[in-house]
């Protein structure tokens, strides 16, 4: 069972890191992705337990509502307007930003 663990949360890392800078994917396709649809849940529990300092460009995956989940709000919002990703009353348009995988 753990063993299974790890091959997702190295599966989750991965789509992640190949999120573009400028898209965003949400949770629940980055769990569709990794071959887990109905496991959003999931894949934030993986990403909020990523080691201090990661490179991984956590901060591009959002709810579905296209709003922060995430408790460092402010900290996402930064790196998202670093990679030119801009919110509009608290939402990113997934229609313009959200990272397209087909």
């Amino acid at each position: 069972m753990a063993d299974s663990l790890e091959k997702v949360k190295h599966q989750v890392w991965q789509i992640v890191n190949s999120i573009p800078k400028g898209k965003v994917a949400t949770y629940g396709q980055v769990a569709r992705l990794a071959g887990m649809p109905q496991q959003s849940r999931l894949v934030g529990r993986i990403l909020s337990k990523l080691p201090e300092g990661t490179k991984l460009p956590w901060h591009r995956v959002i709810n579905s509502q296209g709003k922060i989940s995430n408790p460092n709000q402010e900290i996402q919002k930064e790196r998202l307007a670093k990679d030119g990703i801009t919110l509009l009353n608290g939402k990113v348009s997934l229609k313009n930003y959200g990272w397209i995988t087909d």
